[in-house]
């Protein structure tokens, strides 16, 4: 069965892919809300919603059962009866519920006042998503005809889409495409979507699909038929950079990309987080995304939960562009039959190479 999926699964995880970015984003990242004492009142509702509902929507009721049983065993010989923090009480539960779930989704955590658990208003997070240009931080075209598209996030296509057009419709005629991702925490799969069409042609292709427990239902994810602009196409070479802190959507984009055989992988095993879900309410000012779901890839019927994504080439996040750089234009050489033009390729190749020993291009 084939049903549209709610955004607003997304949208919570697309407002927070900053939260724990590397150095180069935190300018960006959310300020950490304030600690606060909690009761003994609070702790007990606290855990109590937690655990039913986790009970209720968590992806694998197994597992749900095994996390509940844990904290209640932990409850009773009374390792939390000490805590007044609030943050460190969220703390606390989350690394027992990732004890037995691994799941890195999973987290509770402290929300403003009045907000916990409540998606942000559609304008605040139209004006969010517009302060970060919907998740496109560079487009550029380096010597020798590259594309090079950074993500910081996959924000909600129906708000940016149009900059994903211009973006990929300036890169349509470059001869190969960097795509780095090393800094993207994730988002919305329909952005996913849009962005893989412009690297296929005009017949759909099966990306993903979505099983969402608390509905038993599915949704299928596809390349588009049409898109707006210009297309990159099925043919030239993609290269997609990854590190460790790449997660959830951003994961889903590459695992989809390597199992088609569409692109090249170069950097580290990303972080393994494939469980879309909500953000649910808790007590006071406490809020937990569960994982309500998992992505089933229709070529290998499972994902990348936990393993993370494995890069073809190994290298260092910091590493990975000029590695990437280096083959596309290493490739690009190789195949190139006017003399000229492969004359300058050469050139090119060469002294990307001798930066990249010195220390970097970019």
């Amino acid at each position: 069965m084939t049903v549209r999926r709610p955004l607003t699964l997304f949208l919570v995880a697309a407002a927070l892919m900053l939260a724990a970015a590397p150095a180069s984003a935190r300018a960006r990242k959310p300020p950490e809300e304030a600690d606060h004492k909690v009761t003994a009142a609070v702790r007990k509702q606290v855990i109590d919603t937690a655990l039913q509902e986790l009970t209720s929507k968590y992806v694998f009721p197994d597992v749900a059962r095994k996390m509940v049983d844990h904290v209640r065993e932990r409850q009773r010989a009374g390792a939390y009866d000490a805590i007044t923090s609030a943050r460190q009480l969220a703390e606390a539960l989350t690394t027992d519920l990732q004890s037995i779930s691994q799941d890195k989704h999973l987290r509770v955590r402290l929300q403003p006042p009045g907000g916990a658990g409540k998606p942000a208003p559609a304008g605040d997070f139209g004006r969010f998503a517009a302060r970060v240009n919907y998740g496109f931080d560079k487009v550029e075209r380096l010597e020798g005809n590259v594309g090079y598209l950074k993500m910081q996030g996959f924000m909600p296509a129906a708000l940016g889409g149009e900059v994903a057009a211009a973006a990929m419709t300036f890169l349509a005629s470059t001869d190969a495409l960097i795509i780095d991702l090393r800094e993207n925490g994730g988002g919305d799969p329909e952005m996913v979507a849009l962005i893989t069409s412009y690297l296929f042609g005009e017949e759909p292709v099966h990306l993903n699909d979505i099983y969402q427990r608390p509905t038993d239902s599915t949704t299928q994810f596809w390349t588009r038929s049409y898109v707006p602009g210009r297309r990159f196409g099925a043919t030239k070479p993609i290269y997609v950079l990854t590190s460790s802190y790449t997660f959830s959507a951003a994961e889903e984009f590459t695992y989809n990309l390597k199992s088609l055989g569409r692109a090249t992988i170069v950097g580290e095993t990303t972080g393994g987080g494939a469980h879309p879900g909500d953000m649910v309410q808790l007590a006071g000012r406490f809020a937990m995304f569960v994982p309500t779901g998992r992505a089933i890839n229709p070529i290998t019927k499972t994902n990348w939960e936990r393993t993370g994504v494995a890069p073809d080439v190994q290298a260092s996040a910091a590493q990975a562009l000029d590695l990437a750089y280096v083959k596309a234009l290493e490739r690009l050489a190789a195949a190139e039959k006017d003399q000229a033009q492969k004359a300058q390729l050469t050139q090119i190749l060469a002294d990307q190479r001798r930066a990249a020993q010195a220390g970097g291009s970019k």
